[in-house]
């Protein structure tokens, strides 16, 4: 059987591809260790890799940390004194008085182990659950806004003849050159007068209004639909919403799934709107919680990881699930047009 030849470039792509799939997993690898760290751990240099834990003992009745000096002997620590300087025992004999050694001397004994108190004192100091329900009626509200409205607008710029729909596309396509600061003070003082100001409306009612980008996105995959199958359904007696429904929106199904992650990841990852709009502290985003517990719990690193950790993991773990229809209605978007 002849051997199969080396091929330096496959090897070289195959290379540069875990490299940089190493370069931009390692920042999510390093909260979710760093969320299982104790305080104690988290600002040690060198940094730990993976998550340790400080070994304790029980002397004279109460639990203290154990550290080894240069010499290798394991001492617990009984208290630290001015001058850089520590009071310890030894942990062979822990009846023996206690003496003075330099505290620089002294190395922390650790052992792997996860601190699972993050976590739960994390999701504690925030209203969790509350900002989770209130995130996920915006961001599902929004898909479904979005892919409502979008997909009727690019069945009816693509698959419908009438004049003037052209210019109405690049009239449309010109919108995403506006910047959205440039219309923020108009459309506050729109929603102030509507009075949904401190309501989920103003973060909800404009996906229902349609999106250039994804209208767009969709207008092109319609266009790779065959135009045979609307005149067929047409011979059959069928309505252009009929068509919409029946063929074109069920053949769309990885363009759809494309315009549903992005949405969801926006409204997800939304805090600019969220904290204009809403005044009321129950009705809070997990953005603006995030945003709030790093104001007043700065300094809680560990909590603030845990906290962080639980608000990316669900948009990893969507992208893991739909990333093969994603990239299908990604790289099939542009098939036409």
């Amino acid at each position: 059987m002849a051997r199969r030849k080396t091929n330096p470039a496959k090897i070289a792509t195959y290379a540069a591809l875990i490299l940089l799939g190493t370069i931009f997993i390692l920042p999510f690898f390093w909260l979710l260790s760093t969320s299982f760290k104790p305080s104690s751990r988290i600002q040690q240099w060198p940094p730990d890799i993976l998550p340790m834990q400080p070994v304790h003992a029980r002397v004279a009745g109460r639990s203290v940390d154990v550290y080894r000096d240069k010499h290798g002997a394991e001492l617990a620590l009984i208290e630290r004194l001015k001058g850089g300087m520590a009071s310890v025992k030894p942990l062979s004999n822990t009846r023996a008085t206690a003496r003075t050694v330099k505290a620089d001397d002294l190395t922390q004994v650790v052992k792997p182990g996860l601190e699972w108190s993050n976590y739960s004192r994390g999701l504690v100091f925030i209203p969790f659950f509350a900002e989770l329900r209130n995130t996920l009626i915006i961001a599902l509200s929004c898909v479904l806004g979005t892919i409502l409205s979008c997909s009727l607008v690019a069945y009816g710029l693509c698959k419908i003849e009438w004049k003037g729909r052209n210019l109405l596309f690049i009239i449309l396509l010109s919108t995403m050159m506006l910047p959205a600061q440039v219309t923020m003070i108009p459309v506050f003082t729109i929603f102030v007068k509507l009075h949904w100001v401190d309501t989920f409306l103003p973060l909800i009612v404009p996906s229902f209004l349609g999106s250039a980008f994804f209208i767009f996105l969709l207008r092109q995959f319609f266009m790779g639909i065959p135009r045979e199958l609307s005149e067929a359904a047409k011979l059959d007696g069928c309505s252009e919403f009929a068509i919409y429904r029946r063929i074109v929106m069920p053949l769309s199904k990885p363009a759809l799934a494309t315009v549903g992650l992005f949405t969801f990841m926006g409204a997800w990852n939304d805090f600019l709107n969220p904290l204009i709009y809403l005044l009321d502290e129950s009705k809070y985003t997990l953005s603006l919680g995030l945003a709030m517990f790093t104001g007043q719990y700065g300094n809680e690193y560990g909590m603030l990881m845990a906290v962080s950790a639980v608000f990316t993991l669900p948009i990893i773990v969507l992208f893991f699930f739909t990333q093969r229809t994603f990239i299908q209605g990604m790289t099939m978007s542009g098939i036409k047009g």
